[in-house]
Order: structure tokens, then sequence, then C-alpha cells
């Protein structure tokens, strides 16, 4: 299902299917525990559905693409054939659409295979070039993310001068990249990347400029969800109670021009984005 860019915010739902997740690792780990959850956030209106079975934050081990699927396929063939019997009921009768959080070119083939509709890579296409090639030849949507580094070194990578055009020329090259293997542009959607190679102050600044990355025409997905760096600003050490300043991000995201948005907590944020909506979207519109 095609979603309308520019008619409303649309909220992905984050299911963690990781021992090691920064806020939920091991809460979704099992396919039974993955479909409940994943037939919660729809209930709350969520649009999209986030598998990721490789932690992506800080540190996290890499556990390889053999351990990546065995984690993922169970779960999404799972949630595949709930969608299918029609036993993922959206409250306005919208058909979730399920997104891999993978940067590897073996698990991205492989879910897309077994029904995946999106693929969202932290890695840009850098990490695992060859994905670049699984989505060309899927010709699905590809959220292509700004990040630096991996896990272990992202952290050291975190220098700019100006970080809001840094990320937008960056973006540009992984975009050049990502079309000269037959992507096409309609494929692709941006992430700015919060918190990935970023200090809190670089996360802020790059909210600041997320209207000069969406007037480069790309969709844009930002995912601030219990991130650090809200932690750091309102004190908050515990990634689960950091709701209210995920909430205050996402309607600065909303306001910028974001299109989607990546959270853990669905039935508030997608309050939030439709009251958000209301105060900057629709009267632009």
């Amino acid at each position: 299902m095609a979603l309308a860019w520019g008619s409303q915010t649309y909220v992905m739902g984050v299911i963690n299917l990781t021992p090691d997740s920064f806020s939920d690792g091991g809460r979704f780990n099992a396919p039974e525990r993955a479909l409940a959850q994943a037939r919660r956030l729809v209930a709350q209106g969520v649009h999209l559905l986030d598998l990721g079975a490789q932690s992506t934050r800080p540190g996290a081990a890499d556990i390889g693409a053999a351990e990546e699927r065995a984690r993922l396929l169970p779960a999404l063939r799972l949630i595949l054939e709930a969608r299918a019997a029609g036993d993922l009921p959206h409250p306005e009768g919208f058909t979730p659409l399920l997104s891999i959080d993978t940067f590897r070119a073996p698990v991205a083939a492989a879910a897309l295979e077994a029904g995946a509709d999106w693929i969202n890579d932290v890695g840009g296409g850098q990490l695992d070039p060859a994905i670049l090639n699984v989505v060309a030849a899927a010709g699905c949507p590809y959220v292509l993310m700004h990040s630096r580094g991996d896990s272990r070194t992202m952290d050291q990578l975190a220098h700019y001068d100006a970080v809001g055009a840094e990320v937008l020329e960056e973006l540009r090259r992984s975009t050049e990249r990502a079309l000269a293997t037959g992507i096409r542009r309609e494929q692709l959607i941006w992430d700015p990347g919060l918190g990935f190679a970023k200090t809190t102050r670089h996360n802020l600044e790059l909210l600041d400029a997320l209207p000069q990355l969406r007037s480069e025409g790309f969709p844009l997905l930002v995912g601030p969800s219990r991130k650090r760096f809200i932690g750091e600003v309102v004190g908050e050490p515990r990634p689960r109670a950091r709701l209210w300043g995920t909430a205050a991000v996402a309607t600065k995201a909303i306001a910028g021009g974001a299109d989607i948005l990546r959270v853990h907590d669905g039935g508030p944020i997608v309050q939030t984005a439709r009251m958000a909506d209301a105060l900057w979207r629709l009267r632009r519109g």
C-alpha cells in the first residue's frame, strides 16, 4: 500500500527481536510476543511495523547474518500470516506495512522474499553495499539513514562543523550511490539518523535543519524514540520513561516536515502526531 506523502504523519512502531536493544531488549524476542506487540501497536493506530533483529545501540555486538535471520524470520512470518488473515485490525482500516530494520543484504533479501514491504537501513548502504542491489531488484521502499561508522565506532565519529549541512551532503552522496545501483528516487526515504554519530547538541541542531533536508524532495523519517539525547536534556536515565521528551521531539519533527515517526510508544505518539498535524501540516495545506 502506497503512503500519501504530505497528507499526514505516519507512525512506525518498533519491534526489537533482540535481547540487548537499549530500551526494550528481551521483551519481544520470541515470535508470539512479537506478534502480540504487533497487534497492540496496530490497534493503537500505528501504520508501519519495523522489525529488527540486530541491535544498533552504541557498543552493540555484531551477531552476523545467520543469527539475525534466525531471530527475524519466525516473527516476521507469524506477523505476515496474521496480516493476511485480517488479524491485525487497525482502527481506521489501514493495512499495516512491514519494514525490516537491517543493514545486511542477505537478511534484507530473505525478509523481502518472505513478504516484507520495506527495508530500513541504518547503514545507508555503507555497512553492506550489496543491500542496494537487493533493494533495486525488489523495487521496494528503502529508508536511507545517515550514520557514520558502526555501533562500535560511531560515538568517536561525532565531529561536525555544521551538522545540518554535513548530514545533508552525506545523504546526497549516499543517495547518488543508491541511484547508481538502479534504485529509483521514488523508492527512497531519508532518515537524518538522530543519535547515530551525533551528540546531544548535534541532534538538537539537526532537528532545526529538517526543513532543509525535506526540501530535497524525499519523504523524511525521524526516529527520536527514547534516545539518549532526550534523557540528557530531561534528566531521565531510564529509556522507557522518556515518553514526554519523545513526544516533544515528535512535534518539532512534524513542524519541520517529517513524514514518518519511528517510535516505541505507539498510542501516545499517534495522538501526538494527529494533534501536531492539525497545528502545522493541515494548516500549511
